[in-house]
């Protein structure tokens, strides 16, 4: 199904590939509610491209804010794709969120499991925690002005570790490991004998961690999208716009939006995140694995 879309190759391709998406037509909510039906109780291949290809401009729009991490364009783009598919074969339209909601997580995590796979030979991030400091560490560098390489100085170790709510030797050593690949037979001392190679440990988690671990996010995942449906258009709004955006919207902002008061706009904020956290915690127990389906994939 996948060889049906547009291809982008290299950065040369990239305002071609914008021209060639842009052809395809945005679905209004009832089209797409429609399609998504027929895709989930029929299989229509039609229907599931249609839903693909109308949201692959999304897809680019996520994958521009990756281009600094020195990894091909067409790469990123194609593994947000595979997110785009992940998400569109476990879309429930029938839980009142629209597939863009849904599917820019399933997106950015497939974009950013790339970037974390291709950017070192050492693995850079294991837990949740290391992946946002991976993704937040150069942006927290520009807002205090810390372009110096090596190693970051104290008081801008500190001021980034206060930050992002991780601890100063995690800034320390995320910011190293981010400094690129070094050879594994390097010398620890000019001096001395051994190499880093012998001091090497593997300390990663067994593949059946790995597995219960990813299988846990994805449940959690698909919980949160679907405890958003208890939020009335209202609270869904200020909940996603100041707790679900990477640049959340300011209250006073919200409040000349709805008309009301910053304070009544955080005691919704408030109450939603009450409301989700409940449903979240409700509907984690209660969430059954999948049935094994065709995936929507590249060949």
């Amino acid at each position: 199904m996948a060889n049906a879309l547009p291809a982008l190759s290299q950065e040369s391709g990239l305002a071609r590939y914008l021209a060639e998406i842009r052809k395809f037509p945005m679905l209004e909510p009832q089209e797409e509610y429609m399609l998504a039906k027929r895709w989930r109780e029929h299989d229509d291949p039609e229907a599931a491209q249609k839903l693909i290809t109308s949201h692959l401009r999304l897809v680019a729009r996520v994958a521009m804010g990756y281009r600094g991490y020195g990894l091909p364009i067409g790469e990123i783009v194609s593994e947000g794709n595979v997110g785009l598919m992940q998400a569109v074969k476990r879309f429930e339209p029938e839980r009142g969120f629209r597939l863009a909601t849904y599917a820019l997580w399933w997106i950015r995590a497939s974009i950013q499991e790339y970037i974390l796979r291709s950017w070192s030979l050492v693995k850079i991030g294991t837990t949740a925690s290391q992946k946002k400091l991976f993704f937040n560490l150069r942006k927290a560098k520009s807002r205090i002005s810390a372009y110096e390489e090596g190693d970051l100085k104290p008081e801008n170790v500190a001021a980034i570790a206060t930050r992002l709510g991780v601890s100063e030797q995690d800034v320390i050593d995320m910011n190293r490991r981010m400094g690129g690949d070094a050879s594994l037979n390097a010398p620890l001392r000019e001096e001395g004998e051994g190499e880093w190679q012998d001091w090497l440990v593997d300390d990663s988690v067994d593949q059946e961690y790995k597995l219960a671990d990813r299988e846990q996010a994805d449940n959690r995942l698909l919980a949160l999208s679907r405890a958003l449906s208890v939020l009335n258009p209202r609270e869904r709004r200020i909940f996603e716009a100041r707790r679900l955006s990477d640049d959340p919207i300011t209250l006073e902002a919200l409040s000349e939006e709805f008309g009301v008061s910053r304070e009544r706009v955080r005691q919704i904020e408030v109450r939603a995140f009450e409301k989700v956290q409940a449903a979240v915690q409700a509907g984690v127990a209660q969430i059954e694995r999948p049935h094994p389906t065709a995936l929507l994939s590249a060949h």
